[in-house]
């Protein structure tokens, strides 16, 4: 009897545990399906990196409307062009990208309206952001205008080419063709004189270039202004090109990197629209897209993300930065730059 009773208690026993191994089994099997699934949509879900906002209309009206009504997609070129935390190659790369799904997928946006207040930047970046423009525009078939509220020097003019046609303020600020990097500052004898010596471990020709411990060489900065001429020949080119009532042997010859108010600079071709205002710019716009301004459309802003957290993973909260600033504060002084600096 009691061997009969240790035979159903360890066949229970077993059953337990087979049906225990079984339900762990099965769970487990959901669990790496779903992982994989989540893992697997993860890759796939593209994650847009900037804020949508909805402007203001020409009746001042930001109502949100249905998601058929076209869209003006205004992108401000504000600040120091190369900014990493407000308008670089990267940013505007997201801008663009972003403008073409979510809420503006199925083609809704039918023009791009340029607002620029910035004194230039990096050439990297304000060739980079100039060609962004141009295919997006040569891709989507969308009008690209202008308007400057503010200045518009030397980057912002070489953005500026990706426009169709550019109207700017009663107070604007134009012009500014040019290149410059530097200064450079030499204070070897300075050091010199307090007995301090400096060396530099090189390999190549010329890799310390324009060094300031040691004395300059003659022609050292030979190689730098080859660059520099190149980038501005390359400047003359496209702006010329992009703006046809702008002299060029004039530009280079007369007004170099001067900036002008805006009715001298649409006299000398810079601009083709003064003293306009920035309604009078977005109603051309929406004309040339062919934007019915009777019926529902609206203007919106995309303007970067900035995500705390991933900001504090790369170290930009809680860190004191100390830095030493000469002459002017843009932080592009070792790149090459279309920027207007009046200190130089």
């Amino acid at each position: 009897m009691g061997t009969q009773r240790d035979s159903i208690f360890r066949s229970s026993l077993r059953g337990f545990f087979r049906s225990l191994f079984i339900l762990l089994g099965i769970f487990s099997a959901f669990f790496v399906a779903g992982f994989a699934l989540f893992s697997f949509s993860s890759v796939l879900k593209v994650e847009e990196k900037t804020n949508l906002e909805v402007l203001p209309n020409l009746n001042w009206k930001r109502d949100p409307l249905a998601i058929t009504a076209p869209v003006v997609l205004q992108v401000n070129i504000h600040g120091v062009i190369g900014d990493p935390e407000h308008l670089d190659t990267k940013i505007m790369q997201s801008i663009l990208l972003d403008s073409r799904s979510g809420l503006l997928d199925r083609d809704r946006v039918k023009a791009i309206l340029l607002h620029f207040n910035t004194p230039g930047g990096t050439v990297f970046d304000s060739d980079n952001i100039y060609r962004l423009l141009l295919k997006y525009k040569e891709r989507y078939k969308v009008p690209v205008f202008g308007f400057v509220e503010g200045m518009c020097a030397s980057g912002g003019m070489y953005i500026a080419s990706a426009a169709d046609r550019l109207f700017c303020s009663p107070s604007a600020i134009v012009g500014s063709v040019g290149v410059i990097i530097g200064p450079f500052f030499n204070i070897y004898d300075v050091i010199a004189k307090i007995g301090v010596q400096a060396k530099t471990i090189t390999a190549g020709l010329d890799k310390d270039m324009m060094n300031p411990l040691r004395p300059w060489k003659a022609d050292e900065d030979q190689n730098l202004q080859l660059l520099i001429s190149h980038t501005y020949q390359q400047f003359v080119d496209i702006v010329t090109s992009a703006r046809p009532k702008l002299d060029k042997k004039k530009l280079v010859n007369e007004y170099g990197a001067k900036i002008f108010d805006g009715q001298t600079a649409q006299e000398l071709g810079y601009v083709d629209v003064a003293n306009s205002d920035y309604e009078t710019a977005l109603a051309a716009l929406l004309k040339e897209a062919n934007i019915d301004v009777d019926k529902p459309y609206q203007v919106v802003l995309l303007s970067p993300r900035h995500s705390f957290l991933t900001e504090w993973m790369q170290g930009k909260h809680g860190v004191v930065k100390h830095k030493l600033c000469i002459g002017s504060d843009y932080q592009i002084r070792d790149a090459f730059a279309y920027l207007y600096t009046p200190s130089h």
